[in-house]
């Protein structure tokens, strides 16, 4: 007689298998998130690699001086592998940095790795507050602006925008620092903190503000703030208008949208209509424009370090290209890469975290 499973055993089974499936779709999801972002970094290595080479900039002759005799040209090639052929030199390339090795910095004589860990948290620090401010009031401007659609407050908030758009980074920053500064002297000057502080806090962290806080300087930490202020709120102020502008369009769409209508037809108050109707879809488009507005912040934010002599990775990119300090510049470009590519991912983790049809 065959032997046929209980009911119970049957459910167990049952309840087992579908476990086993989970687990094993789980671990297939993140074998498949893995095995994208290593395809991306590898793609961007082979960017990063390509622009070191098609650039009109002799690496070689930057080490060595245009006065070098052919022997020691020779010499410094052969050292630096270039008598190589490409594919080996790729293959060495992504070597090196996988291994943490991205070459010497000729403007400042160091590794490049350390010079990124130095000037990176700066860029860090500025654009994450700038950020929070953009997201903190671009939003429920943008809000304001749909729900009001016409008015004069709708038409402030598209004025801001539109000058989000269209003023020069470098000119704000100057005109911030005639008035803010110079003028009414409510903020600090250029630069992340005054020279009379500089090496008074040990570099845990990197951020400023952090790093005095665990050390307990209190004064240190708000003439950081001081600094800090004014590059970022003028950092905030661009991804302020992207950010207002696109919620404004998104709560538009949504606002058109049957269900809202019967939502106020039913009577339900008009808080309850804008925040839980209709800004509640819209959250997960939101998640692309601010990591977008975050990323573009921690690599766009050349022209105002350049204003506020801030110690940042854009300053430090920008003294590259004018050094020809290849390694600094393909070095500062495979971390902006890289940031693009963690923030990337990482708004698809918040997709299915927020958004059970995303799993």
């Amino acid at each position: 007689m065959a032997f046929e499973p209980s009911p119970a055993e049957t459910a167990a089974h049952m309840r087992i298998s579908a476990a086993t499936g989970r687990i094993l779709g789980r671990l297939g999801g993140a074998a498949r998130f893995a095995a994208v972002v290593a395809f991306t970094f590898l793609g961007l290595l082979a960017i990063t690699f390509f622009i070191g080479r098609v650039v009109p900039i002799d690496p070689v002759l930057s080490v060595v001086g245009d006065r070098a005799t052919n022997e020691v040209y020779e010499a410094a090639r052969k050292a630096m592998g270039l008598d190589r052929p490409l594919v080996v030199q790729f293959f060495a390339y992504v070597w090196d940095v996988l291994t943490g090795d991205l070459g010497q910095s000729i403007s400042t004589g160091r590794p490049v790795v350390q010079d990124l860990i130095r000037v990176f948290p700066a860029t860090l620090e500025m654009a994450t507050i700038g950020i929070l401010i953009g997201v903190l009031l671009g939003v429920p401007m943008g809000v304001t602006a749909a729900t009001r659609q016409g008015s004069f407050s709708d038409q402030i908030i598209r004025v801001l925008g539109l000058l989000g758009y269209s003023v020069p980074a470098f000119w704000l920053g100057l005109v911030g620092l005639a008035v803010f500064y110079a003028g009414l002297g409510w903020v600090a000057g250029p630069g992340r903190i005054d020279f009379f502080y500089d090496g008074m806090v040990d570099p845990v962290t990197g951020l400023y503000l952090v790093d005095s806080l665990i050390a307990g300087e209190t004064e240190i930490f708000w003439n950081a703030v001081s600094h800090l202020l004014l590059p970022s709120f003028i950092l905030g102020f661009f991804s302020l208008a992207y950010i207002a502008r696109m919620t404004r369009s998104f709560m538009l769409d949504q606002l058109s949208q049957e269900y809202v209508t019967t939502a106020r037809v039913k009577g339900v108050p008009e808080w309850k209509v804008v925040w839980r109707h209709a800004f509640y879809p819209i959250r997960i488009q939101l998640i692309t424009v601010i990591g977008l507005s975050y990323a573009s912040l921690l690599e766009g934010s050349v022209m105002i370090e350049t204003v506020f002599s801030w110690p940042g990775i854009g300053n430090y990119l920008t003294t590259a290209l004018l050094n020809a300090d290849m390694n600094a510049v393909l070095g500062a470009t495979l971390v902006i890469g890289a940031v693009f590519i963690f923030i990337n991912k990482m708004s698809d983790v918040l997709y299915r975290i927020l958004d059970p049809r995303a799993r």
